[in-house]
């Protein structure tokens, strides 16, 4: 098909003679001349607000200053960027903002990565010109995930945008009138309350810190100074392929050895990697899948890695929970591991193991607080889970000069992993690992190829067939839940019949979550090409291992054979499966 060429549009920028395709805005017109106009409540993967009138520009003949995000041009417009006018006035609205936000910025989370900071810098702000009545609203620090502070709201409303047009959850609002306005779920109640699926994109896309994740550095820090407990981390897939951005290293810079070795610097007492715990969920998975295919089970079977994606079926899709694997994620199988079987071979008490997990997502916080995931006494598995930029600051705190790490590599029992469970951390990854292993089950041999680049899917939704030996496997990819409705609306209306399908919550799966570094310079959250470049680490990871299958994995068939007995066994799924429950938030009973 031919595309009908856009009609081309003569305008002037600060007196630059420029022409662009009909439909372009003022603002992505002036960046074709490498001007940045301000901007806060802008972002390239939502909807256009205008709501903060940072972005204005003059536009001669008008008499008015217009926002240059959401202005279309026009033939023969003339633009003022930067006159000493719109400068002004820029500067008026940014003094504004800061003169009723918190004087906290040496003790806020987001001291030097912070818009509404950077941008008072870029511009001049130096004093705060107005006094009087400051708005306070209570601080909802009550989730096991995600913290809520309004007074630190700047109402440009990204987050209710995202949670919209992204994840679908809509759990975002405006409420009140003028000063009183703030943001928050219907009827203001806490966020574990509400509908959130804990997923943190809104703290992603915040420009200051009004959304931030559950802390949980001290308890780490306290757990590392108590000579009484033996302290065990592990991390994610997509942690390596992320935490150098921050260390100014280039995104898509695997990191495996340096993290390892800083996380020894620390002071931990064995450093796991998750991926051994993705090994052994593909296997059980697998086995799962091949169980269903068989009649043992409703088709299609939905993955369950992501904690996101589980909060969001328990409360909007309850009826596709038959449908979801009963497999634990990763991280929870790890966890329940080292507090099983590593104990049992280090001969340490299951109480007196502290077990950290690193994760790139939020929501793994709230997992690890569910009670499915406790031991019988009561105890989590998982006692603490830090996000990516809480180990990056614990390693900034601690004096660690990571870019000159030395190489280190992950402690035995479970420390050993295949490329299959590096790939878990971008979207697609799962389905690819999964066919991989279905492949050995069905056929009783290897792939003739591992890569199934036909399920890498960053762009957000991919539906297609895989042969595997004489069956043909249709199966579905989702990042984003948004995009994950359409799938699962084919599913509850039985108009498409799938075999398999990969629910990630976030934009590009893991490497995307919400706990992830905030995008260095030149890159914005949810960046496609940020995401492909985290991606292809974990690609490059995988492709560099001898080992690419998790069913050759020696320490996951020592793992079974002294411990576990089959895939599929009672004990397996004792320890390694879990259920599913329908959730109506306590805000709307």
């Amino acid at each position: 098909m031919i595309r009908k060429r856009k009609k081309q549009i003569n305008i002037t920028v600060d007196g630059t003679p420029l022409t662009v395709p009909e439909g372009t805005t003022v603002m992505h017109a002036a960046e074709r001349l490498g001007i940045r106009i301000p901007r806060l409540c802008y972002h390239p993967d939502l909807s256009l607000a205008g709501s903060c009138r940072v972005c204005i520009v003059e536009v001669e003949g008008t008499g008015a200053y217009v926002a240059s995000c959401s202005t279309p041009v026009w033939e023969g417009m003339s633009v003022k960027t930067n006159s000493p006018a719109i400068r002004e006035a820029r500067r008026d609205i940014v003094e504004l903002l800061l003169d009723n936000h918190p004087m906290d910025c040496q003790t806020c989370e987001r001291d030097g990565n912070c818009e509404l900071q950077n941008l008072a810098y870029s511009l001049g702000v130096r004093q705060r010109l107005y006094a009087g009545q400051r708005k306070q609203f209570p601080i909802d620090d009550s989730g096991s995930a995600v913290v809520r502070n309004p007074n630190k709201c700047i109402l440009c409303g990204r987050c209710v945008r995202v949670c919209a047009e992204i994840q679908g959850v809509y759990n975002l609002s405006q409420h009140g009138r003028g000063f009183h306005t703030q943001v928050g779920p219907a009827h203001l109640v806490p966020m574990d309350d509400s509908v959130c699926i804990q997923c943190g994109q809104c703290i992603n896309v915040c420009p200051t810190a009004a959304f931030l994740e559950k802390p949980s550095v001290e308890d780490v820090w306290k757990a590392l100074a108590d000579p009484e407990l033996h302290v065990v981390v592990q991390t994610a897939p997509s942690i390596r392929a992320a935490i150098g951005e921050g260390f100014d290293l280039p995104p898509g810079t695997p990191c495996t050895g340096k993290m390892v070795t800083a996380l020894r610097l620390l002071g931990f007492d064995a450093v796991f990697d998750t991926d051994l715990g993705a090994d052994l969920t593909i296997v059980e998975e697998a086995h799962e899948l091949l169980t269903r295919l068989q009649g043992g089970g409703p088709l299609p079977m939905i993955t369950s890695c992501s904690p996101g994606w589980i909060s969001f079926m328990e409360k909007f899709y309850p009826e596709l929970i038959p449908h979801a694997s009963t497999c634990k994620s990763p991280m929870s199988m790890l966890s329940t591991l080292a507090k099983t079987y590593y104990a049992e071979q280090k001969g340490v008490p299951p109480e007196k193991i502290f077990m950290v997990a690193v994760m790139p997502c939020v929501a793994k916080k709230f997992e690890a607080r569910r009670p499915e995931h406790a031991m019988p006494s009561g105890i989590p598995y998982t006692d603490a889970v830090l996000t990516t930029r809480e180990l990056i600051w614990m390693i900034k705190c601690y004096g660690i000069d990571f870019t000159s790490l030395p190489e280190g590599e992950f402690d035995a029992p479970l420390g050993l992993a295949t490329g299959a469970g590096d790939i878990f951390g971008t979207t697609g990854g799962v389905m690819e690992a999964t066919l991989r292993a279905a492949y050995h089950i069905l056929t009783d041999k290897s792939p003739e190829r591992l890569e199934f680049t036909e399920v890498r899917a960053v762009e957000g939704l991919r539906e297609t067939y895989v042969a595997i030996g004489e069956r043909n496997i249709h199966v579905a990819v989702a990042n984003g839940l948004h995009n994950a409705k359409q799938i699962l609306d084919k599913v509850v209306s039985e108009k498409e019949a799938f075999h398999v399908i990969e629910v990630m919550a976030c934009p590009g799966g893991c490497i995307g979550g919400g706990g992830q570094p905030y995008p260095p310079a030149h890159y914005h959250v949810l960046d496609p090409q940020l995401l492909r470049k985290r991606a292809a680490a974990l690609y490059t990871i995988d492709s560099s291992k001898k080992l690419r299958e998790s069913y050759e994995n020696p320490a996951l068939e020592e793992i079974y054979e002294k411990f576990l007995g089959s895939p599929g066994s009672e004990r397996a799924h004792q320890l390694l499966h879990t259920y599913y429950s329908p959730k109506l938030p306590r805000g709307i009973r």
